[in-house]
């Protein structure tokens, strides 16, 4: 009987601490992901956003056809750049303003997608430093300042889609 309880309590000592090992393992996996994830985006945000800015100038016209890039309107841009990456994104602002996930104001980063008015019905790509990139009227695609004038008093809300 002492035997019995001996090899019992052997083996509950290695399962144990077979287990503990197995779990602290796979915690040390998680952030190296999660950073691996986070280096991803990040490129992949800096890739878009460059190309963006290749397009600054070119001409603002409502309904501007997908894929052309001679004109664009707000949605039309943001589709283009993110699908030179191969970021699917749909056409329209409104549309846009449900794909990916919530970010708040406060956490936005390169590559995010931000949205104005109520109903939404203009969109911008944010470039970090307060600044997004975007086409409306005269200037065309251009790079404003979010947190001043009116876009920071239109500002509705931003989607992660990276």
């Amino acid at each position: 009987m002492n035997m019995t309880k001996k090899k019992w309590a052997k083996s509950l000592v290695v399962v144990s601490m077979s287990l503990s090992m197995m779990f602290s393992g796979s915690l040390m996996l998680t952030p190296q992901s999660a950073h691996a994830a986070t280096v991803t985006a990040s490129k992949s945000a800096s890739s878009i956003i460059a190309t963006g800015k290749k397009y600054l100038g070119v001409r603002y016209q409502f309904g501007a056809k997908t894929g052309h890039t001679s004109s664009f309107d707000c949605s039309s841009f943001t589709q283009y750049i993110f699908r030179q990456h191969g970021v699917s994104i749909p056409r329209s602002s409104a549309q846009q303003s449900k794909a990916g996930k919530y970010v708040p104001r406060s956490q936005l980063k390169p590559g995010d997608l931000v949205f104005f008015y109520s109903p939404i019905h203009h969109v911008a790509v944010y470039i970090g430093n307060g600044k997004i990139m975007h086409t409306y009227g005269k200037p065309g695609v251009t790079i404003s300042n979010l947190n001043s004038g009116w876009w920071n008093s239109h500002y509705t809300t931003a989607r992660r889609v990276l």
